[in-house]
């Protein structure tokens, strides 16, 4: 071949690839995710943050996993719990040839040694997800049995999730407390290499037991807070699936035609979490933190009456969100559409903060992750709690590092979000009852928790319901936890990339997706 002949060639190839960019995209064995923030630890253990749950849904599956109908099916288990003694015991049999991705093999013994580890683990916040759990049996190699203090409907939605996850006992023991730097679980991919702020690699294991699950060879999850770059990054192809696209730019991308832009309203919330007692961390006795926002529920209600939930929406989320005052999903069985939120009323919020001998208004710190979005978010509250009498001082932080410091007790109050479970108690009781893992702000009310233990033990969906209606009107009191409205989860990809499922978990699943 010529010169000529090389040229026409090269120029006819770039063409072709330019017209075709499935082409182009056949020939990637990379996938390229980019995620908004930056994982907190990689430890199913310790583990408290929904971006990581996306990681680890490459890398870590679960006893159970849900679809987008929110229905419950068997993973890692070879079949749906099976429940005797009234409800207190617990069967679950294993899907058997099942190997970590080190190599060792999937026991019964594998998971009871996961499970305690859960339950037992200094820092563990899978601890109150599995308080329930008096003990894990082993019957056979295949099979585990859990003796209950109490019936838990819960049980199986808890196990499709971080809880449910088995670890590789022998890399535990290898990595003690470093295993969440190098995690070892069962998955169609396994980790390769963390970059704090930058990168986490995965690649297909050869040892997962589905060997068709995993299309690519390997997937790199990129951490670029901001939404503008993230978009970019798409259109240039440098990334492949986009993250909780801003809706501002989801309208121009689907009016592109080349990206699939998916949304769906979560299972979570978004809210502001005030801290009552936590003065020296969440593990120790509550404190005095000698606030008024702390110690006055009065002002902490004319914080409430100060924000537009609608309005909020409308500015920072262009309406495409849901308004909500409560910790339930409308999607889900449980949601009570009798709530009412409460409307703004800055003339009774003015009272109120007077009536707390607070007549020249109250100035006190607010936590936001740092990305443009939560400080948007944050403004918004800000400006409108100004007329309130409201000073408001905004402090971005690095998402990580804020989760911390909000356990060691060094917030007054965080704008925070939470990524949702299928079944309510996973968004409420860990949060909401005395000792539970993430209750940050130490709050505790034992008619909350009598409330939150009697829903755990029935399984009747409409006595489940008016449970939570009571116990979510005793936190609304409270107000330790402000809810502002559920997040509809909107990614972007290439339309020539098939078989994603949006489920309102929020998780971005990779199994089963291929370029077409």
């Amino acid at each position: 071949m010529n010169g000529s002949s090389i040229t026409r060639f090269l120029v006819a190839g770039a063409l072709l690839l330019a017209l075709w960019p499935g082409v182009a995209h056949a020939q990637k064995k990379t996938l390229t995710i980019a995620l908004n923030q930056d994982p907190d630890i990689l430890d199913p253990t310790l583990s408290r943050t929904y971006v990581g749950r996306i990681v680890f849904a490459q890398i870590c599956e679960k006893l159970y996993e849900i679809d987008e109908g929110l229905r419950i099916h068997p993973q890692l288990a070879a079949d749906l719990p099976a429940v005797s003694d009234g409800g207190k015991t617990v069967t679950i049999k294993l899907r058997p040839n099942v190997k970590f991705n080190d190599g060792t093999p999937f026991t019964a013994e594998a998971m009871r040694f996961s499970l305690e580890r859960h339950q037992t683990m200094k820092g563990s916040n899978r601890r109150s997800e599995l308080e329930s759990v008096n003990a894990v049996e082993v019957v056979d190699p295949l099979t585990v049995r859990l003796r209950l203090k109490a019936p838990f409907s819960p049980l199986a939605a808890q196990l499709a999730d971080r809880a449910g996850m088995p670890v590789s006992p022998a890399a535990v023991q290898k990595l003690g407390d470093k295993f969440g730097t190098a995690p070892v679980c069962v998955g169609p991919w396994q980790f390769v290499e963390r970059v704090p702020q930058d990168r986490i690699v995965v690649e297909r294991s050869p040892h997962y037991f589905d060997k068709s699950a995993a299309k690519f060879d390997r997937v790199v999850f990129r951490i670029i807070p901001d939404d503008n770059v993230r978009v970019a990054n798409l259109r240039s192809g440098d990334i492949d699936f986009m993250h909780q696209v801003a809706p501002s730019d989801a309208g121009s991308l689907r009016k592109e035609g080349r990206f699939e832009v998916s949304s769906v309203t979560g299972l979570g919330f978004n809210s502001i979490t005030i801290n009552l007692h936590n003065k020296t961390g969440k593990t120790q006795p509550p404190g005095d933190l000698g606030t008024p926002l702390a110690n006055d529920p009065r002002v902490r209600e004319a914080l409430e009456l100060s924000i537009d939930r609608e309005a909020l929406n409308q500015v920072a989320w262009e309406g495409q969100y849901t308004v909500g005052c409560g910790p339930i999903s409308p999607n889900s069985v449980y949601f009570d559409k009798t709530r009412k939120c409460t409307t703004r009323d800055v003339a009774r919020a003015k009272k109120l903060l007077a009536d707390a001998g607070l007549t020249g208004g109250y100035a006190f710190e607010m936590v936001v992750v740092n990305d443009p979005q939560q400080r948007r978010v944050g403004e918004v509250i800000q400006g409108m709690a100004r007329e309130a009498g409201f000073n408001i001082t905004l402090r971005p932080q690095e998402f990580a590092s804020a989760l911390k410091d909000d356990d060691d007790g060094k917030m007054t109050s965080f704008l925070i979000g939470w990524s949702g479970r299928v079944d309510p108690d996973g968004n409420i009781h860990q949060a909401q009852a005395c000792g539970g893992s993430l209750n940050q702000t130490l709050a505790c009310d034992e008619k909350v928790d009598a409330l939150l233990n009697k829903a755990r033990e029935i399984t009747d969906v409409n006595q489940r319901r008016a449970l939570y209606r009571e116990a979510i009107d005793l936190i609304t009191t409270r107000r330790n936890t402000i809810y502002l409205y559920h997040p509809n989860y909107i990614v972007a990809f290439p339309k020539n990339l098939r078989g994603f499922k949006a489920v309102p978990d929020g998780l971005i699943r990779v199994k089963g997706t291929s370029w077409n």
